[in-house]
């Protein structure tokens, strides 16, 4: 099986939670499939929700099955693949954005600062896949691609393709998984917190991220992912696979 990779990265990014309030507007800690896909969507020229006419967005609807496997590798959060976050606030002055006088609105925003990830798309014979493949490793879009919002436009770099092999036989997952898809082993004594050759602190990361969008009224369809460099166990059969030195999991 082969996969495409390539890096994902910007200098701010902003992918909004709909639980948000009057006050501020919060973002998911990292890229989720349903906004990925709205990034290869407009590499390719695909209509986002300005322009749906049917059930779905089209970019949703020709490319939600698509299997996608998300690697954080930013360095600016707490934690390995965590980004720091700092509210932004700013002006929207167009005029019609505020009943207010003046018609000037406040905008406080949660950023997430330099984030990365390292994004693989499988080859599994998806009618998108080549296309996508032809325009990534041309460095071609048809629609400027960002990371949530237009304030943050993305930059795509080392693009390549790669054999994987499907494996069910996994101590640790690089990539973010579905929290179900697998056993946390059970921690015997201390020597399990870190990694046998190079004594690596255990960490454990977990959010509630959207993972497709639901038929009648687009809502986020969630799922809870993990991020750990904790030995895991399959609990039942997942998308899984080696990418040289890596397990990771398509979604």
């Amino acid at each position: 099986m082969r996969a495409l990779k390539f890096t994902l990265t910007g200098q701010h990014a902003f992918f909004k939670k709909p639980d948000v309030n009057t006050f501020l507007y919060f973002t998911y800690s990292q890229i989720h499939k349903v906004a990925l896909l709205g990034v290869l969507g407009s590499i390719i020229g695909l209509k986002g929700y300005g322009d749906q006419k049917g059930m779905y967005p089209e970019y949703y609807a020709l490319l939600k099955d698509l299997k996608v496997a998300i690697v954080p590798i930013a360095k600016s959060g707490d934690l390995p693949g965590l980004c720091s976050k700092k509210v932004q606030v700013f002006n929207n002055s167009v005029g019609y954005a505020s009943k207010e006088v003046g018609g000037n609105l406040i905008v406080k925003e949660q950023w997430l600062e330099n984030p990365m990830w390292e994004i693989y798309l499988l080859g599994d014979g998806h009618t998108y896949y080549n296309l996508l493949k032809e325009y990534l490793m041309n460095q071609r879009c048809v629609y400027i691609p960002y990371l949530g919002k237009n304030d943050h436009f993305a930059t795509i770099k080392e693009v390549e393709e790669i054999e994987l092999k499907h494996t069910m036989n996994y101590g640790k997952i690089e990539s973010l998984f579905i929290k179900s898809s697998v056993l946390f082993n059970e921690i015997e004594d201390e020597n399990d917190f870190y990694d046998d050759e190079e004594e690596e602190d255990y960490y454990k990361y977990e959010e509630k991220l959207p993972i497709a969008l639901e038929q009648e009224h687009n809502q986020y369809v969630i799922e809870s992912f993990v991020l750990t460099n904790k030995k895991v166990t399959p609990f039942k059969e997942g998308c899984f696979y080696q990418a040289n030195e890596k397990v990771i999991s398509f979604i």
